[in-house]
């Protein structure tokens, strides 16, 4: 008959404490670790992210909707009664999310793969290297969400009188979901640029991408006023900032022309699925070389 061992208590009628077994490295918790090293980090940078994510923005508001209104600035052609103001609300807003999505993941993605290598480190953590990518996109994508909401007290209180925005959320599901989904779509692609890129021609990035995105995406007009300039009107369909400022415009300023939902949603949901799978394939080849 096989004998199975017990604990023995001690002679003196004391209890034996059986120590507990060592915590394993699973995924879900190698994940959530990274991740709240992550919001430690942007923790410790608080006032460096807050101003930077501010500056921008603020000096757009001031000097479209407090200076030239008080210079005598008319309205947009194209934008109804709506005053300018109202335009900048949900451009600001995307253009906040997009380029504070993609800086957050470009820049230090390259100095990891280039300068400080310490992408190894990270590769050595048990999980696929796919999730680690998955890891950054969403890092990056917390990010650009909460300069986003950043933005928004900016933008809606600097003015001049007589100039308030006309915010009147219409749809709070679309809100959320092009907020979210607009984050993704940037983190996305700011890791499949730094993967991409040259760190020796990260200036190019600003003049080439950058620059071209924020002025020709649908920040300080909406789409429809470029009826009047065709060829540019399809051109700028190529920019994603283009469906994320329309997208907030339908629901934060309904009243001003934009696009219909099913266009913006399948350009931000769409592009979000092919860039991540995209950029997590050139992240695993980089890692791996």
């Amino acid at each position: 008959m096989s004998s199975v061992p017990v604990d023995r208590a001690p002679a003196d009628g004391g209890s034996v404490l059986t120590p507990p077994p060592p915590a394993r490295a699973t995924v879900p918790r190698t994940f959530a670790a990274m991740m709240a090293r992550e919001v430690r980090v942007m923790r410790k940078n608080l006032m460096s992210t807050f101003i930077r994510v501010l500056m921008q923005p603020v000096m757009f508001v001031f000097v479209f909707a407090y200076v030239l209104p008080k210079l005598g600035g008319g309205a947009m052609a194209g934008a109804g009664d709506a005053t300018f103001s109202t335009i900048l609300v949900p451009g600001l807003v995307g253009s906040s999310i997009i380029m504070q999505a993609m800086m957050a993941v470009t820049f230090p993605l390259m100095m990891e793969l280039n300068w400080q290598k310490s992408i190894t480190d990270r590769a050595l953590a048990p999980v696929t290297i796919p999730l680690l990518a998955i890891q950054k996109i969403l890092a990056a994508a917390l990010q650009g969400l909460i300069g986003g909401l950043l933005v928004f007290p900016a933008v809606l209180f600097i003015h001049a009188d007589g100039e308030a925005p006309q915010v009147n959320v219409d749809n709070w599901p679309v809100l959320v979901l092009v907020m979210v989904a607009g984050s993704l779509l940037a983190a996305s692609g700011g890791l499949l640029l730094g993967t991409l890129m040259n760190p020796q021609k990260v200036q190019m990035m600003f003049s080439l991408i950058l620059l071209p995105m924020t002025m020709l995406g649908c920040v300080y007009y909406p789409w429809s006023a470029l009826e009047s300039i065709p060829w540019l009107q399809y051109l700028s369909l190529l920019n994603p900032l283009v469906y994320v400022s329309e997208g907030l415009r339908s629901t934060l300023t309904p009243g001003i022309p934009h696009m219909p939902a099913w266009a913006f949603l399948l350009a931000i949901v769409g592009g979000t699925v092919v860039l991540t799978w995209a950029a997590t394939r050139t992240f695993t080849k980089r890692v791996l070389t």
